[in-house]
């Protein structure tokens, strides 16, 4: 009776022994997945809802993390969807990727560089901003959408002609964000999912001198950097560079952004780098010497990397070349005069080499329908992985 007893006792032993190890390794997997998710880039894609009915079935949805539905309007006070009708459509078409991949988040993003003219008076005061930010939260209660997210360009300096800015933007920018988030608190507790809140931002460092982002990003959960579009007056430049050039005077590039947003306050984890999928075409105005760092009588939009790759790149009297330091490439036409900086494989592999050694959020791109072929996104999803 005695041995049984022990043995039994025994038995009771190990097994609570078995179940300790038990607990404390799912204890150690479940941080270890935790981490690994938490620490995984995002890909957040920019699609433009406002050229009307989207063809959904080419985004290869397990390649994002996000989608950011742009744009809708501010009017009169309020986050306004300009056509409720065709948006309504979109919304359900997108949230179909889910059936892709369950993860895949969908935002509206509301301004864009047309749409920003009415962002400093819709946020001006205490009531105006509750307004503006019950409307937004509204319109993803209303499609069951995963959150929001604000391009205003610019607050306190100009954007497009005739946009209003003032002064308090700097300040009311951050409350504006602190009103949504208030308001999408509340959601989240209607609907037991958690809710987004992202800005696109300059990607330039005087962005910085008329907000507060080291007090905004307490509201958010990422801040794409638009790390392109980087011009300066009339000169022919690389619009999108990782690093600094040192073939004209500049202190534009993405990791000046980058030093100068962590300085500021903002966690560099929440950080996301911008990615142009289409090209900037410059005409030089004189003779042409280098192109780059030389006076431009014109300047114009190249949609996108397919189109470069595929028709322009060492054809039509584009010869390719690339800037060794800043890591980008650019083309050059010495019979038109005209030179072309865009964003190529190489340069995306750069630039998420930049993002994972420097533990960044992820990237975001505009726009998706720019590289049909996905040459862009394929470098992506390579270099993340």
């Amino acid at each position: 009776m005695q041995s049984y007893q022990k043995l039994n006792d025994r038995f009771w032993s190990f097994l609570l022994v078995l179940s300790l190890f038990s607990v404390v390794t799912g204890c150690t997997k479940a941080e270890e997945k935790t981490e690994e998710t938490k620490a995984k880039p995002v890909v957040i894609g920019y699609v433009a809802g406002f050229k009307g009915l989207m063809d959904t079935d080419v985004i290869e949805a397990k390649k994002l993390t996000h989608i950011n539905y742009a744009f809708v309007d501010v009017k009169d006070g309020k986050a306004f969807l300009t056509n409720e009708k065709t948006d309504s459509t979109n919304f359900r078409k997108l949230k179909l990727l889910k059936e892709q991949n369950s993860d895949l988040k969908i935002l509206i993003s509301i301004g864009g560089w047309a749409w920003s003219e009415n962002f400093s008076d819709a946020v001006l005061t205490d009531s105006s901003r509750k307004i503006f930010a019950v409307s937004s939260v509204d319109i993803i209660r209303k499609y069951d959408l995963d959150g929001v997210d604000i391009d205003w360009e610019y607050p306190g300096m100009a954007g497009e002609e005739g946009n209003v800015f003032r002064p308090e933007d700097k300040q009311n920018f951050t409350l504006m964000f602190e009103a949504i988030r208030k308001e999408l608190d509340v959601l989240e507790k209607e609907t037991s999912k958690k809710k987004l809140l992202t800005t696109a931002v300059a990607g330039f460092v005087s962005f910085l001198n008329v907000t507060e982002m080291g007090k905004a990003q307490q509201s958010l959960d990422y801040i794409n950097l638009m790390t392109y579009d980087l011009f300066q007056g009339d000169t022919v430049v690389h619009h999108a560079s990782l690093y600094t050039t040192d073939m004209y005077k500049t202190e534009k590039s993405a990791d000046a952004a980058v030093k100068a947003f962590v300085k500021a306050g903002v966690p560099v984890e929440k950080l996301v780098m911008g990615l142009p999928f289409y090209g900037r075409m410059f005409t030089v105005g004189g003779k042409l010497e280098k192109g780059l760092g030389q006076k431009q009588s014109d300047q114009k939009y190249i949609d996108g990397y397919t189109y470069i790759k595929d028709s322009l790149v060492n054809k039509k009297g584009f010869k390719e070349y690339r800037d060794k330091v800043a890591k980008v490439p650019y083309l050059v036409n010495a019979t038109t005069k005209q030179v072309l900086s865009y964003e190529d494989e190489e340069s995306v592999r750069e630039k998420c080499k930049y993002v994972l050694a420097n533990k960044m959020g992820g990237v975001m791109f505009w726009e998706y329908t720019s590289d049909p072929k996905n040459y862009l996104l394929n470098e992506i999803n390579r270099s993340l992985k």
